[in-house]
């Protein structure tokens, strides 16, 4: 391909570019660049410097990191004949490339420094004493400048090191570029502005305006209600009232509801706490009479606790004996209400 050609395709893609409508640079963009690079050779090749003349497209992955594919061809070098004449022979070939860069700061008009690294191939002829062409492949390791005129317009200012693989010898290239970018994300407009509130006195700070606070001294940290009075919490409570057979301690089938009942209270206030208290009629001894409402409450509260997951810390048993009735003992139907387990909890509904 002749220098011309090259630099009327890099040309024509810029001016192809100019001509869209979507320039924007960022992830999705993609850069084209024509390019004139000094080659300073460094090999056992006997090759004199030259130049290198072409052009890149590039592709953003992300705003920062694009992949470049560059093509380039080779004027203005020589080399050595066999027998040591300078310039005896025009070094004829090109250069492909394949690059990823990362690009440092933010996208738009302004300085953006990058790194890269990647491979190439370099085919050229006519270095003598070999026939044919000559192949090689090349680890480059680069960094440069780019500046931005414009949102997509950029000049740069590259430095290329390139190691031969094949011959295991360092060359490098200096060059300049110039280029746009296009095809990128567009950036987000920016959301307007949401309405300020108007702001209204209030003098208590309670949150609720002065206009409309039907208790406007009110004392910091009190919870108001929508007219800005102190907030009345709601109190509930549940009961327990476990009836027991005569003499005997073991909770009937018939009050596990109940006492379900309680748990699931509990459960659902966790800062809650209760006291079990067991009584029973009036037969038997004193002494008698009292061990027997202990266990009578620790029957309930082993049900709470051991059935229903009530924290063992959050319960309390209280044996009360035959000291505490609430009907006449001196009936059969008033002793059965007085064999009782009795439980009360509180709290302030949310």
């Amino acid at each position: 391909m002749k220098l011309k050609n090259t630099l009327g395709v890099a040309v024509g893609s810029l001016v192809a570019a100019f001509s869209l409508n979507a320039l924007a640079q960022g992830q999705g963009a993609v850069e084209v660049e024509a390019f004139g690079k000094r080659y300073f050779t460094d090999s056992s090749r006997d090759l004199e410097n030259g130049n290198l003349y072409g052009g890149s497209v590039g592709y953003y992955l992300t705003d920062d990191v694009s992949l470049a594919l560059s093509y380039g061809e080779y004027h203005d070098m020589t080399s050595e004949d066999a027998f040591g004449t300078d310039g005896h022979k025009d070094i004829k070939g090109n250069l492909a490339s394949l690059d990823a860069i990362y690009h440092f700061g933010t996208p738009g008009v302004g300085l953006r420094p990058y790194v890269s690294g990647g491979f190439a191939h370099q085919n050229i002829s006519n270095i003598p004493p070999r026939t044919g062409r000559d192949h090689s492949t090349f680890a480059n390791v680069g960094t440069g400048l780019k500046y931005y005129f414009t949102e997509n317009f950029f000049a740069k200012a590259s430095l290329d090191g390139m190691y031969n693989l094949d011959a295991q010898e360092a060359e490098w290239m200096a060059g300049v570029g110039v280029g746009v970018n296009f095809g990128g994300s567009t950036k987000q407009a920016e959301p307007a502005p949401a309405p300020v509130a108007e702001v209204c006195a209030d003098s208590d700070n309670d949150g609720v305006c002065d206009n409309v606070d039907k208790c406007p001294d009110t004392p910091a940290n009190v919870t108001v209600d929508a007219d800005g009075c102190p907030a009345v919490a709601e109190v509930v409570r549940v009961e327990l009232d476990v009836k027991f057979d005569f003499d005997k301690s073991k909770v009937k089938e018939e009050s596990y509801g109940d006492i379900k009942n309680l748990a699931d209270f509990m459960n659902q206030y966790p800062a809650t706490t209760t006291t079990v208290e067991g009584h029973t009629d009036s037969v038997g001894t004193d002494a008698y009479n009292q061990k027997l409402s202990e266990r009578r409450a620790d029957a309930v509260r082993d049900v709470l606790v051991d059935q229903y997951g009530v924290g063992s810390e959050r319960v309390n048993a209280v044996g009360y004996g035959e000291t505490r009735p609430v009907a006449d003992n001196a009936t059969a139907d008033g002793r059965a209400v007085n064999r009782r387990v009795e439980a009360e909890v509180e709290a302030q509904a949310k």
